[in-house]
Parts: structure tokens; sequence; C-alpha cells
């Protein structure tokens, strides 16, 4: 694991951007661990077609259709593209797979709501894909995730305003082709779901059924990615294309004020800076932007927050709010995966070529925001350090430092006053950061994060 030095520590804190301020590195402590295995799947409704029957065969390089189950390879997105290291995962697969958890809220008592993406990655590979909410229980004792209830996405009333995959059907399931659904809120009876295709965000009732598609318009200005439907297709030069929002930019994370009020979009990756010709930046920093969206009125206000990324390339995988105004954010880089088996020089299949880096959750403070609107980071925990002193681990080392190596820890939930979830998207079959040759679980991780809730 990447380890920096007190000096490294001390520069890096000084260098950061506005109101992120010197950073305190606390530790959190391992409190429960639990997993739902990677080949764990769904049937499809019946009702939705032979097509989901079985899922991922338009996921091979050349976007054709394979029917044959398992004979498309996983290779992991990390690794040297020379040397491309197999997963151990392989699609087509029978039924829809449960996996790619990227937004979670806590229903108490053990159980989770957990939202699976898109599919496959994309809107190119994820056709047969359907798109779901789990309702799953974690036992920390024995170390296991239940799947309790699945529910389908779908839009029967015709709520959504472009043409989507199932078009032509009374139900109208949704697909990875459709939206790619990222962070996930419950207000009230209803399910708010931050998409990164548009970006949108779903208002969805408990039975999956989509109410209502709210486009991204903060102060009359449009932000859209290249997968907006308004986009329609490619431009005839790059210059034209005339977005804002980087593909696989949007709405990964959203918090919500304790009230349950307010929704807090925010861009998972830096804007485009149209005038710069980069993204966006400060003072040689990237940041990325944090929205605020009304649920009564469904409009976007017109403040906007600022967060400093403290490296070039790392992105924001989700945010969820402690109080009114202070709350949690998962910043991560996006090449790094995997622990213990490193390789030594030269990239090879059999070790893990760029080990998993920079996974942080830092504590962040509205009320102490700069003149230039960026937000306080006030302190972090590394996932790459977590303390276990129960020895609570049951995946990977149960040593006294426990790590979470995946390329994603990318959904997070607060469970009570002391006590956070972390769980991991393992973008089945592409990625293998636990184990070398082994696709990732989808591992639900129970912290104590006392230190950094009492960090001011």
């Amino acid at each position: 694991m990447f380890r920096l030095s007190a000096l490294a520590l001390t520069c890096a804190a000084l260098l950061t951007v506005g109101a992120a301020h010197a950073q305190t590195e606390v530790r959190a402590t391992l409190a429960g661990h639990a997993s739902l295995p990677a080949s764990t799947t769904v049937a499809a409704p019946a009702d939705a077609g032979a097509l989901f029957t079985t899922a991922g065969k338009f996921a091979g390089s050349n976007r054709q259709r394979i029917e044959a189950l398992g004979t498309i390879p996983g290779v992991t997105f990390v690794g040297d593209p020379q040397h491309p290291r197999l997963s151990g995962g392989s699609l087509p697969i029978q039924g829809q797979s449960v996996q790619g958890f990227s937004g979670i809220v806590s229903l108490g008592q053990g159980e989770f709501l957990a939202l699976t993406d898109n599919g496959f990655g994309n809107k190119l590979n994820s056709q047969d894909a359907l798109l779901m909410v789990h309702k799953v229980r974690a036992d920390w004792d024995s170390g296991q995730v239940s799947r309790l209830q699945t529910t389908f996405l779908r839009d029967p009333d015709r709520k959504v305003p472009f043409f989507i995959e199932n078009e032509n059907t009374a139900e109208r399931y949704l697909t990875g082709s459709d939206f790619d659904p990222e962070s996930i809120q419950v207000v009230g009876s209803e399910w708010w779901i931050g998409d990164e295709f548009g970006p949108y965000v779903l208002r969805v009732d408990a039975q999956g059924k989509v109410l209502e598609v709210i486009d991204t318009v903060v102060a009359g200005k449009p932000y859209r990615g290249p997968d907006h439907y308004l986009q329609s297709r490619l431009p005839n030069y790059p210059a034209d294309a005339g977005f804002e929002v980087r593909r696989s930019g949007g709405f990964e994370p959203m918090g919500r004020s304790p009230d349950g009020k307010t929704l807090y979009p925010m861009f998972e990756w830096p804007l485009w800076d149209a005038q710069a010709k980069a993204p966006e930046s400060h003072k040689g920093k990237p940041f990325t932007r944090i929205l605020s969206l009304d649920v009564a009125s469904r409009q976007y206000g017109t403040q906007q927050w600022k967060y400093a990324f403290e490296e070039a390339g790392n992105l924001a995988a989700d945010f969820q709010m402690l109080d009114a105004t202070t709350g949690l954010v998962i910043e991560r880089d996006d090449t790094t995966e995997g622990a213990g088996q490193v390789c030594p020089d030269t990239p090879r299949v059999d070790c893990f070529t760029r080990p998993a880096r920079f996974k942080r959750i830092y504590k962040i403070d509205f009320k102490q925001t700069d003149a230039d609107g960026f937000v306080k980071k006030v302190a972090y925990i590394d996932l790459g350090k977590i303390s276990n002193p129960a020895r609570r681990a049951k995946l990977g080392p149960n040593t006294e430092d426990f790590s979470l190596p995946h390329l994603g820890p990318e959904g997070l939930t607060v469970v009570d006053t002391e006590h956070i979830v972390v769980v991991n998207d393992n973008n089945f079959p592409f990625s293998s950061g636990r184990t070398l040759g082994q696709p990732d679980a989808n591992e639900l991780t129970l912290l104590n994060i006392r230190a950094l809730l009492d960090a001011r």
C-alpha cells in the first residue's frame, strides 16, 4: 500500500485548495464485514422477455452478440494493457447479475437498500442488463449478505421523455442502455436515484415505477453529458461537442439533508471548462461541484459548492450528509486495485501491477466554505489502513491492519451515531482487487468512525 511520509502529508495538506485547509488523518475501526458472492444472480421478471434470461451478451470487445455462456473472459480494468490480468469471471451469464453496488441506504437492523448500476459499464454493452434495487441483510457474525428482495425499475406510465430499450412493451423495464443509476436516497416512500448518463435524478416509487425524470438545470444553465438524450449523436467536429459533464461523470454521489427536503447531487469528476479547454481546476488543483435540489419543487437551487480533489485523476464516489452542514465524501483514484501481491518491477499477470493507493473518506464542512466556494475538508480516514483489533475481517488478511483494496469503494451510508457501511462496486466481471484471479464480491464493511465524526 502507498504510504505518505509525515513531511509529505504536511506538504499535501498545506497545498490543498481554498478552505480545504490542513487535514487530519484519523483511523477507522472495523466493526463488521460481510459479502455477497460475485456469482449471485436473479431471474428477470417473466414479462421482461427472452432477451433478459441471460445478460452480458454484448460485452465482448467487438460488441457483437455472443450467446454461449461464459465464453467472454473478464479482464480487470486495472493492469498493464500489454499484460491483461484475468479476473476469473466471465460473460454471458444465466439470469441478471446482482452486482455493481454503487449506492446504499441503511434501513436499520442490518438491512439495506443496495443499488445496482447500469450493468457492464456503458450503454453499448448493457442492453441486456436490467436496472435493479435490492433489499439485503448483512449478518456481521457469519459474514454473509442475504438478498431479501429485488425490485426492477420500470416506466409503464411513460415518464421517461426519450426512447428506451423496451419502448414497445407494457412494463417498459429499464436497462443499462437507458440509465446508469449510481446513487440512491429514500425520501418518504420514494426512491430518488442519481444517474450518470444525463445526468438525471429519477423519482421512483418503492415498486420501482418511475414517477419523474429530472434534468439538471441550474439557474437556467443545463448540465449535460455526452449520453444525454439531446446530444443525439456525435458532433461533426470535436470542438462542437457542447457538453460539460464527462462520460460516466454524473451523479455518482448524491447526499440528502436530514429533514429530507433537499438532495445534494455531486458530479463525480470535474466539469469541462470550455474556455480553458480543460477540466475545471483552481490554482492547479482539479475540483468538482455539489448542487442542491429542492425535493418539493424539483428545482435546483442557484448555490453551488466546490470540492477540491487531492490529486489529478481522483473522483468523488459517494456523498452522505451527517447533519445539516457536515458530510462524508468518498474520494478515490480510478486506476489502482489490490494489495499484498504487488509486482516487483515489471508488469505481470500474477501480481497487482497498480496496487490500491488512494481510497479515502473525507469529512467536509459547509459552514467553513471559503470565498472561492470550496468546502473545508476537515479530516479523513484511509480505507487502506483500517484498525482491526477484534479481527472482524471475513475476506482478505484478518490482521491488525485491514484494507479495502478494491478499485471502487463506491457507496456509503450512515448507520448510527458512530458507524457507517461502505460498499464496493465489484464491476462484475471486471474487478479483481481482493484476490488475484477471483472476481470481487460485493463487500459490506461496517466501520466505527467516531474519530472522524469528532474531528473539527
